[in-house]
């Protein structure tokens, strides 16, 4: 009787100390997790943030983490999280390579935290965060040459071959015509560039020449995809 007494007690012991130690890797991964969501938030330039996106950086470092802590060094339960995780199939597609190294980021903090590695998790954590930081503050990579996509609204009866070449070349841009399209039932067409501008050429002045010669039709010039996203 005694005997099983102190099984039960043993047993009892060891569950609480995976409680424990369970309630201690969730609590950190938690908060290593807010301190890169953090770092996100504060360093993102692009038009389209998402609350969501934070959130889910926040709830992956979690997840990952236990992920790990369940399986331990458990090679069958290994490879049946595997088999259940790949028939996950996400909606949602990421198309900026920095949201994809944010959750890397997450990821790679969660395993450490998961595999009992505390110390290095926090260091890699803050030490990576604080060299984002750096890159941010110091724009580190960006060029002052800018690609820009030019669409021009021409007559139909205007051809649209070299017209406005001498603009371009005039402000010594670089360019090329991406496509030609109709619009307004065929009525007009839309001719799309993509334009390199330098340093100290105006932009209004490019847009008020090519009016001189499109009849006043509509031009606009947009920044490319990167600088939005």
């Amino acid at each position: 009787m005694q005997a099983i007494n102190e099984i039960f007690k043993f047993n009892d012991i060891a569950t609480k100390a995976t409680i424990s130690e369970v309630v201690i890797t969730m609590a950190v991964s938690f908060m290593l997790s807010l301190i890169i969501s953090f770092v996100y938030k504060k360093t993102y330039k692009g038009q389209y943030y998402s609350q969501d996106f934070v959130h889910t950086l926040v709830i992956i470092g979690v997840v990952i983490s236990i992920i790990i802590v369940a399986i331990g060094s458990n090679i069958a339960r290994a490879f049946s999280l595997a088999g259940a995780l790949s028939i996950i199939r996400f909606r949602s597609s990421i198309t900026n390579p920095r949201d994809i190294a944010f959750i890397f980021f997450v990821m790679g903090a969660g395993l450490a935290t998961g595999a009992g590695l505390l110390v290095p998790a926090i260091v890699f954590a803050f030490i990576l965060s604080f060299l984002i930081y750096i890159l941010y503050l110091t724009n580190y990579g960006v060029k002052e040459d800018k690609y820009k996509t030019l669409k021009i609204t021409i007559p139909e009866n205007l051809n649209y071959e070299g017209l406005f070449d001498e603009v371009f070349e005039s402000y010594h841009l670089d360019y090329k015509l991406l496509s030609v399209s109709t619009v307004s039932l065929g009525t007009l067409f839309e001719l799309v560039y993509s334009v390199r501008t330098t340093e100290g050429v105006n932009d209004k002045e490019i847009i008020d020449d090519i009016r001189a010669i499109n009849g006043n039709l509509n031009v606009s010039l947009i920044l490319d995809a990167q600088t939005f996203e």
